[in-house]
This record gives C-alpha cells, structure tokens and sequence, in this order.
C-alpha cells in the first residue's frame, strides 16, 4: 500500500500537470505565476511515465509473489522497504528541482539540455531503489522453488521474475548514461559529452520501459481476469513462453527510436528493428490466449453461435470492463507501434505529436486502466474493505470517461502528428500564426479530451480513497484463476533461466557492441584533444 500511495500521489500531479499542458497547447491558456511549459512538461512526464508506473507496478508485484509464493520473510521485508524509502527519496530529489525549474528536461533527459545533478542523482536512487525492491520479489519465489523442487512455480510470481529480469537488464542502460555522463557532466568534472552515446544508452533503456509498464497489465489479463469472469487459464505454457519472449525482444530494439539519427550504421538499425517487429509475436499469443479464454468461459456458460460467448462476459463488473477496454484499445496502439518501429512510416512521424498520440494510447490507456481495474479487487484487499455496487458503478463510469476523453485527444494528436505538428513543443514555438492556425482545432480537441481525462482521473481518486477509508469493512478476494485442466504440462525449461539469460546476452551483444563501438570511435575530439565518450 505504501507503493500504491506514492503512485496515486503521482497520478494527480501528474495529471493535473497534463492538464495545464493541453490547455496551454490550445493557446487559449497562459501558464500563472512564471511556470514554463517546459516545466510542466517534464513533470507529467516523470511523474506518469516514471513515478506511477514503477511505484504501482512494484506495489502489485510484492502482494502478488506474496499470495502466490507465500508470505515475505523478514529478511525479504526489509529489503522491500529499503527500496521503497531510496525510490522514495529518489523521486522527491528529483521533483524538487523541476519545481524549482533547475531540470526541465523532459523524462528522456536528452542532452544538450542539462538538469541540476541532484536530479540526475534522484532518477539513480529511484533505479536502485528498485534493483533493491525486485531483488525481495525474486529471493521469494526463489526461496518457493527451493521448497518445492520439481514442481512448475506459481505463474504470477514467475511471470514478476520475468518483468524484474528485464527491468534490471535495461537499467544497466540508462544507469550507466546518468552515472559515467550526465552526472559527471552536470557537476563540472567533464566539459561535455558525447550525445550520441547518451541518447543510444537512454534507449538501450527506454523502449524496455514500456514492456515494463505493460508485463504488469498481461498479469492481470493472464491470471487475474480468467477468474473474475469464471474462467481458467487457457494455457500455462503460452503464457510463460509469452513472458520469456518479451524478455528475449525488448531490450535489443532501443535504436528503432533513433531511425533519423545518422551517426549509426543503417544495417544495425535493420537489424534492430526485425528484432522490434519480433515483439509482435508475444503480443499476438496473448490476444489469442485471452479471447480463448474469453469464448472457453462464455460456452462454458451456455453461449451459443459464433460470437454469443460476448453476452455472457460481466460487462457491469469493472473489474473486467476497465482492464478489457485496455485489451481492445491495445490494437490501435500495436498497430501504430509497427508504424514507429518501421523505417520508412518512421520518416513521416518522427518527432511529430503522433507519437505522443501513440505514448497515450499505449501507456496511458491500455496500461493504466488495467491498473485501475486491478485497483478496485487490490486496494479493498490489502486494506480489508469491500468495492461496493455503488464503488463499481462509478469505475464503469470512469472507464467511459476514460475511454472518450482519450479517443479524442489521442484522434486529434494523430492526426496533428501526420500533417506535420512537432511533438513536446508548446503552441507559441510553432513558428508562425499560419501555422498555428492549420493545427489549431486539433488542439482544442486534446485539450477537450485532456480535460475529460482530468475528470477521470478525480473520479478515480475519489473511488481509491473510498476504497481505503471509507468503504464498508469486510473481505475482498484476490482473485487468482486456475489453469485449464485441459492444458498441457508446463515444460521445465520454461522456467530455466539460465538458458533464456545466455540468449538475452547474445542478443543484446548482436544488437548493441558494434553500434556503441563505432560511436565512441567515431566521437569527436574534446577541448584537450581526447574522445568525448
């Protein structure tokens, strides 16, 4: 819950910052008491894109290896919280100097534009808060395996293994940009820095960050919504083998960000980005794993014909409703996706607001509303509360809001995206009152949309508080389905760990050796005549 506090906290200041910014993008809104947009920028960024996502993520996985591993030792316990309090520490570092404006730069933090070191120094506590925090998580389900030789573990705990192992690997990233770069960069020690290099690291990084916002969300749809609609677990195997590949593919393919950038070879760039379209395959095993599970459970009921199965789904119980319109909009999203990682659809919108369009289709919807979904069986869970009929109405109610407030903000930034508006930019830095004028409607509409995501996000907070404090007391299920009697066994080397981490090496070896090497050959001199890398 402490997790799950921080992030909720984040959620409102970094919503309310997203508010401020689509209102001053529609250039009908000035910015009071000499706060940039920039500023505010960057704290939406950080606080949803960083902040949120990492604290609920970790709040999730500690109860889910809890319920499904058994109950965290002492030793475990402490290391969790030690996490918690230097993640903690880390994010208040961190929004003190955007607030102070000492760090806009963005949540990519791309130099030449520089932050305060104390902010720099923040993001690196938050990292190795949570390196310590996924360490607890992985020493219980290895403790589990420990005590339970031979046996398949529980899914929902390897499934955390998973999602840690990848985030520590793509960690080593940006920790080593902000440790050997930016941080010696900021406090004087070295002139400059190669950007190049900088950028290349952030993205060994960056484009594994949004499978770590999204592996929590497969969670819930794997092994948590099977059981609230009365279902099982299509497959076991499919699911973990899902995991691994997401594993595999998602951190060798950060240089499809950097398509326009000449300083690397265009062959490794077409390597990456095979290696990018590769994700595609996890993803499409899931949709299939979870609409079999969806017309298994309908039938199971009774449904006939081809798509009867769709009646008998609990479209009141949001629970189900917010993590399922999730799924559903992951579509669009997936396929704008393979537009961004596709070399020549990327020269059209590169940098363009399409990408933000996609950011929010992704991340601020598929991800977030099962969060909220997940929220309202979590919240009451841990605090002993119960999400009453009245409590599920209004989530219903805030998935719709949601979900309109987002389609005509995400609509309009696509279509902004594809005649050209730049992304990040504020409407007075569009270069000209023609220009501005061509994109102006398309901007009141995301600020109309931004606005009715706003009240989403207020309606949503309304029902966590409830949820904690003021919602009748009584017991709420952790909802953890079955597999399906009719699965096949699980293959042991599923769960060998081992092999999968000789493979993500050479992978990531393949992908990122040369491409590094060439940079920092290639890399221009500094002032005293040596290699800036």
């Amino acid at each position: 819950m402490a997790h799950i506090y921080v992030a909720f906290i984040a959620l409102f200041l970094g919503g309310t910052a997203g508010l401020l910014q689509v209102l001053v993008r529609s250039g009908h809104f000035e910015l009071p008491f000499g706060i940039g947009y920039y500023q505010v920028l960057t704290v939406h960024g950080v606080l949803l894109g960083l902040i949120l996502t990492t604290f609920f993520i970790y709040g999730f996985q500690i109860a889910a290896v809890s319920r499904t591993s058994g109950t965290l030792s002492n030793k475990q316990r402490l290391l969790g919280w030690i996490g918690f309090w230097i993640m903690t520490a880390g994010t208040a570092m961190a929004a003190a100097m955007v607030l102070l404006n000492e760090a806009s730069v963005l949540y990519t933090f791309y130099a030449p534009l520089q932050a305060h070191w104390i902010y720099y120094l923040g993001l690196t506590l938050v990292i190795v808060g949570s390196w310590i925090g996924g360490l607890a998580q992985a020493m219980r389900w290895i403790q589990w395996r420990k005590e339970n030789p031979k046996q398949t573990s529980p899914l929902l705990s390897f499934m955390v293994v998973c999602n840690n192992l990848m985030w520590f690997v793509a960690t080593l990233g940006v920790a080593a940009e902000v440790l050997f770069q930016l941080l010696p960069w900021s406090l004087g020690l070295v002139e400059r820095v190669d950007i190049l290099l900088s950028r290349t690291l952030f993205w060994y990084f960056g484009h594994a960050l949004v499978y770590f916002w999204l592996l929590p969300a497969y969670m819930v749809w794997y092994t948590i919504i099977p059981k609230i609609i009365g279902g099982k677990i299509f497959s076991d195997s499919l699911a973990r083998l899902a995991f691994i590949l997401f594993v595999l593919f998602s951190i060798p393919v950060g240089v499809h960000h950097q398509l326009t950038e000449p300083g690397i070879d265009p062959s490794w760039k077409y390597v990456q980005v095979v290696l990018t379209m590769m994700v595609s395959i996890p993803s499409l095993l899931t949709a299939f794993s979870m609409f079999a599970t969806f017309e298994l459970a309908g039938r199971s009921k009774g449904a006939k014909g081809l798509f009867g199965w769709l009646k008998k789904l609990p479209w009141g119980d949001a629970r189900f409703f917010a993590p399922f319109m999730g799924m559903l909009i992951f579509i669009p999203a997936g396929a704008g996706g393979i537009v961004n990682a596709s070399n020549q659809m990327n020269q059209l919108i590169h940098n363009t607001i399409w990408v933000t369009g996609h950011f929010h289709l992704t991340v601020a919807t598929t991800v977030i509303l099962t969060f909220f979904g997940a929220a309202y069986w979590l919240v009451p869970h841990l605090r002993g509360r119960v999400f009453t009929k009245e409590l599920n109405r209004l989530g219903i109610i805030q998935t719709i809001v949601w979900v309109v407030g987002m389609a005509i903000m995400s609509s309009s930034m696509h279509i902004e995206g594809l005649l050209g508006a730049p992304r990040r930019s504020a409407f007075s830095d569009y270069g000209g009152a023609e220009i501005a004028k061509t994109w102006a409607s398309y901007q009141v509409a995301q600020a109309v949309g931004g606005t009715l995501l706003f009240i989403g996000i207020i309606i949503f907070l309304y029902i966590f508080v409830k949820l904690c404090w003021f919602a009748p007391k009584g017991e709420e299920e952790f909802p953890i389905a079955e597999i399906s009697p009719q699965a096949e066994k699980t293959p042991a080397i599923l769960e060998n760990f081992k092999v999968w981490l000789v493979i993500l090496a050479a992978l990531i070896l393949i992908a990122y050796t040369f491409p590094i090497y060439d940079i920092i050959q290639n890399a221009p001199l500094g002032s005293k005549g040596y290699k800036l890398w």
